[in-house]
């Protein structure tokens, strides 16, 4: 056999890492926020994350997608939905490390008995999140929904009473059961309708009460997440208005609430998550709140889901930056390595910074739920929503250049990547509607804009570009009457301020260096791999690269 059938200069697999404490922006971004013991809590999780049998998971929970069952053999309705084993056992990693609705029971135990972590648990459950995701997204779209469903059941305090313990327990038990006799439970959401959209107040989806205090709704949902989970909120039209209600898939009785799953969503990507529509036919409902206050009730949960928007889309773009100075690490072109070729420097340099300024951002919104700084979160965590995620496919394209043709392959994970990389920005509210809500949110409170505002000052002085960006924020927000037209521009420049305020003040010099003078520029950042000459790309690159278990 000739000489061109032996495998030269090809990259060796990338496994035995570790992607949480291996990445030194997250593992300082969580002892910043939390400590050290925090981090050595994930230490087990981290080690499997950059496993070949998790990337083996990842692999096969994609290529075999869930399958909707309406039927059983002899005609009965069942909707069911099942899984690759693969699926599950992602699921139960996930749930059994805290990375579900866990932090809320710790959190409110954080000064009792609970583990030292307790007071840090939602920036723990980020950091985890943004660290075990990165093998598989896909599974992250239930996790989250059951994070982000409690802080809106305890509107409601008799549902949180029935509801929580199952939502916050760390065992993961598949199958449609009276959830009062399960060990652990999962939750969804059906908002969204074929007419309205993210305009839920549109929605036509009707609920009548019923002399024991539940209701029963009738109507089609155009996206229902994660149709095999036990819980949902879901809304609802009342004679008071848009109302929100819990629809578990099994009654108290045993039996099974009218739930028909009419299809699931052949999608872009997220390939191994079921997304649905739903046909409620006097299903039975449970009130969240109060009649006519569903969409308050709803941003409970929203206010979580746009977390975990951030924290998803910093693990796509720290996942596509990992794979990028790994091949640049061991592929040789034109006489070296690709990782000591200047262009190639600024390439990798330029994705390690848009990574670490996600990455801190995204933390520091989670240090604000552990915090109780409301304020901060429902204006910050819309701008990052907006921002981060809207950056997410340009720079996976990018990574997946680094790779030539090698990365347009599906074995190299990027194309799985590259497919993922939309959904954040446009799950819960594309591009426009969360732009518009960042001027919601300033509107709606003085509070919220000056909490963000503090924050972004604590960096005031350090640096001259950063301090023009800071000026150019306050202009843009001086033109009230034209807000709307330029809410894009507010959106990402706010973001853009918090996060050079963060990195001026946390990262190294080299970093925030290359962030501002990329960044904050009238013209910066369009196009990745134009930093400039200064820039210290080999110690930003070295910075970025995760080091071997």
């Amino acid at each position: 056999m000739g000489f061109t059938h032996e495998v030269t200069n090809q990259v060796p697999p990338l496994t035995g890492h570790d992607p949480i404490a291996g990445d030194a922006a997250l593992a300082e971004a969580c002892v910043r926020h939390a400590d050290a013991a925090t981090l050595s809590s994930l230490a087990d999780l981290g080690r499997l994350a950059g496993s070949e049998q998790a990337q083996e998971w990842g692999r096969l929970a994609n290529e075999n997608p869930p399958r909707l069952r309406t039927h059983d053999r002899y005609g009965h309705r069942i909707d069911e939905v099942e899984f690759h084993p693969a699926w599950h056992d992602l699921m139960r990693t996930a749930v059994g490390n805290g990375l579900a609705g866990a932090p809320w029971a710790e959190q409110s135990t954080a000064h009792s008995t609970a583990p030292a972590h307790s007071a840090h648990a939602h920036v723990r459950r980020a950091v985890g999140y943004l660290g075990w995701t990165q093998n598989e997204m896909g599974h992250g779209c239930p996790v989250t929904m059951t994070y982000a469903v409690v802080p809106a059941l305890r509107r409601s305090p008799d549902l949180a009473a029935d509801y929580e313990p199952g939502l916050t327990s760390t065992e993961y038990q598949f199958g449609l059961t009276e959830p009062s006799a399960k060990r652990g439970l999962v939750a969804g959401m059906g908002m969204t309708e074929k007419q309205g959209g993210s305009d839920v107040r549109a929605n036509t989806t009707r609920a009548v009460p019923q002399p024991d205090g539940s209701y029963r709704l009738t109507g089609h949902k155009w996206f229902t997440s994660a149709p095999m989970s036990d819980l949902f909120l879901v809304l609802a039209q009342l004679e008071e208005g848009v109302s929100c209600f819990a629809v578990p898939r099994v009654l108290p009785d045993g039996s099974r609430n009218v739930f028909h799953v009419q299809r699931l969503k052949d999608k872009l990507g997220d390939r191994s998550n079921a997304s649905s529509e739903v046909e409620f036919d006097g299903t039975v409902g449970r009130l969240v709140g109060e009649p006519g206050r569903g969409v308050p009730a709803i941003i409970e949960m929203v206010n979580m889901t746009r977390l975990d928007c951030v924290l998803g889309s910093a693990a796509t773009v720290r996942a596509a930056l990992t794979q990028a100075i790994h091949h640049a690490r061991h592929r040789r072109a034109f006489g070296a390595l690709l990782v000591e070729q200047p262009l190639m420097q600024n390439v990798l340099a330029d994705l390690a910074v848009e990574s670490e300024a996600a990455t801190a951002l995204a933390v520091r919104l989670a240090a604000a739920v552990d915090a109780g700084e409301s304020d901060f979160l429902r204006l910050a965590g819309a701008a990052a929503k907006f921002y981060v995620c809207k950056r997410t496919p340009g720079v996976v394209a990018e990574a997946m250049e680094v790779l030539g043709g090698n990365g347009y392959v599906e074995d190299s994970g990027l194309p799985r990547l590259y497919r993922q990389s939309p959904l954040n920005s446009i799950w819960e509210g594309s591009g426009n509607v969360i732009a518009l809500d960042v001027l919601r949110a300033m509107g709606r409170s003085s509070d919220t804009l000056a909490a963000v505002t503090a924050e972004i000052e604590l960096a005031r002085g350090v640096d001259a570009r950063f301090d023009d960006a800071v000026e150019r924020l306050h202009a843009e927000l001086g033109e009230p009457e034209e807000l709307p037209f330029r809410a894009r521009r507010i959106a990402g420049l706010l973001a853009l301020c918090l996060q050079g305020s963060l990195l001026l003040r946390h990262a190294p010099e080299a970093v925030a260096d290359a962030f501002c003078a990329s960044r904050l520029g009238e013209r910066g950042g369009a196009v990745l791999g134009m930093l400039p000459a200064a820039a210290d790309a080999g110690k930003i690159v070295e910075r970025a690269a995760i080091a071997p278990v």
